[in-house]
């Protein structure tokens, strides 16, 4: 049997489980990055290496949601065996969709946050264009939404990661093993 790229019924294709599990690490990265940049100094080399980390991290996040919607949508949806009930099965839409939102929109607005204090976007040695001019007033606006989406992702993420595992060993139906690497 060849290895499907595209979803069937039966389980993710490679390119969705592989997204999934990268953007997961990315995602971990990101937020390790920004969590552990406050133990150095502020000024310091290690702060800023990590901010730019940070960075990177999040915009490579951006930079994959846009590869993995459309993948997401390749072929059919895995079904979920036993069906959950229709109630789950709307929340689990919107959760869904809420970890999409944020995968899109936490990137976006530290990329406007750094945009109008007018600092570098910096993406893997390259620097990205501003998305918007200099504006303290902005820029202090974005970073409060940013920041407190990013809190409200800690809560989504860990949501997530308890209904895989409610799904896998209380309900014990094949929702976890649909997204798992390998037959």
């Amino acid at each position: 049997m060849a290895i499907q790229w595209k979803n069937t019924t039966l389980k993710y294709g490679w390119l969705s489980i592989s997204l999934h599990w990268i953007m997961l690490l990315l995602i971990v990265a990101t937020y390790t990055a920004m969590d552990i940049k406050s133990i150095f100094p502020k000024g310091s080399s290690g702060r800023e290496a990590l901010a730019i980390w940070h960075y990177t991290f999040g915009l490579s996040v951006f930079c994959l949601v846009w590869l993995r919607l459309p993948a997401r949508q390749a072929g059919d949806t895995p079904v979920i065996e036993p069906a959950m009930p229709a109630l789950q099965a709307q929340l689990a839409k919107a959760v869904h969709f809420a970890l999409y939102a944020l995968m899109i929109g936490l990137p976006l607005l530290g990329w406007l946050t750094l945009s109008a204090r007018g600092k570098p976007v910096p993406f893997f040695g390259l620097e990205l264009p501003a998305l918007i001019g200099k504006s303290q007033e902005a820029a202090k606006w974005f970073k409060e939404i940013h920041e407190s989406l990013a809190t409200a992702g800690y809560f989504l993420i860990g949501l997530h990661v308890a209904a895989a595992l409610y799904h896998q060993f209380v309900k014990r139906d094949n929702t976890l093993k649909l997204m798992l690497p390998g037959r």
